[in-house]
């Protein structure tokens, strides 16, 4: 398999392992203080490699505004969102919900860049759609007692958060391509992108308002946690995507990226000893059948 490709399998495993280290300590911060401390430490880390490697220097105007751009609609919207409805749906449901990036991304390339999606494609975003459903609404045995998999709150709005995460990862991901496609180094558009996400989390969770504050103390041990997470998922996970994005077929790319409901299965079966019901397994094999049909050449 070629690089690019392993690049973006990478990144769903990636996100997979993330998805169980972040349940803790997003719920005990809350998902935007979460969101924001982990932010600013990646930014931090990769802004050092960014000024010793000198690759700063590639990032031109025209360059860098479009990677704003799609830091702040793909990681200061969609990862904020992501965490929020990790903390009320679990894991599995966040994860399976947020592959909709792909078909979302399809979707959008029809209606603003104009490009035309054959009977494959509609009969795959279809089954995309159906394994969600499936995943979603019977993917739990009553006999799991695990917290991951309880529900906090009206299903409906935890599925509109997680939707709206969805479309804010696939146009963030529309935005980058382009600039991807110039070879840049993929660690200083990484930089970028997180580093305008740190700054409107910090700023917001300034905000004299109770919603946006911290929910629990930011002890040693949830900051090693958190920080664990951004450097799997931003650090490596991110800055596979990049790589796979810059040369790399978008839609392959996005397809593998997207196996992240059925890499969680397994992990999720270890961590809490608990067989994820036969609705998850076939929710997330449709999911990922369907991404396939979608980007079938």
């Amino acid at each position: 398999m070629p690089i690019y490709e392993l690049a973006a399998l990478g990144a769903a495993t990636c996100w997979a392992l993330t998805g169980l280290l972040s349940a803790g300590p997003a719920a005990h911060l809350g998902a935007l203080a979460f969101n924001r401390t982990r932010q600013l430490f990646i930014a931090v880390l990769l802004g050092l490699y960014v000024l010793a490697s000198g690759s700063w220097q590639d990032l031109q105007p025209d360059i860098l505004w479009p990677l704003l751009l799609s830091g702040f609609i793909g990681i200061f919207l969609g990862d904020t969102l992501l965490f929020t409805c990790l903390n009320r749906l679990g894991p599995r449901r966040a994860g399976i919900l947020f592959a909709l990036n792909a078909p979302i991304a399809a979707l959008l390339g029809w209606a603003v860049l104009d490009e035309q999606l054959s009977l494959t494609a509609l009969a795959g975003i279809g089954l995309t759609l159906c394994g969600v459903l499936l995943a979603v609404l019977f993917g739990t045995r009553k006999a799991q007692l695990h917290q991951w998999e309880a529900v906090k709150g009206p299903l409906w709005l935890g599925v509109l958060v997680g939707l709206l995460a969805a479309l804010a990862q696939a146009v963030g991901s529309l935005i980058a391509r382009p600039v991807m496609a110039t070879g840049i180094d993929p660690l200083a558009a990484s930089m970028v992108r997180v580093s305008i996400a740190a700054v409107g989390l910090t700023i917001l969770t300034q905000m004299p308002f109770e919603a946006v504050r911290p929910k629990g103390a930011l002890t040693r041990g949830v900051f090693l946690q958190t920080a664990m997470t951004g450097i799997i998922a931003l650090a490596f996970g991110m800055t596979l995507l990049l790589l796979a994005l810059s040369g790399g077929k978008l839609g392959i790319v996005s397809t593998l990226s997207a196996t992240t409901p059925v890499i969680i299965l397994p992990m999720l079966w270890l961590k809490t000893r608990e067989v994820p019901a036969p609705g998850a397994w076939a929710g997330a094999a449709l999911v990922v059948a369907g991404m396939a049909l979608i980007f079938w050449r």
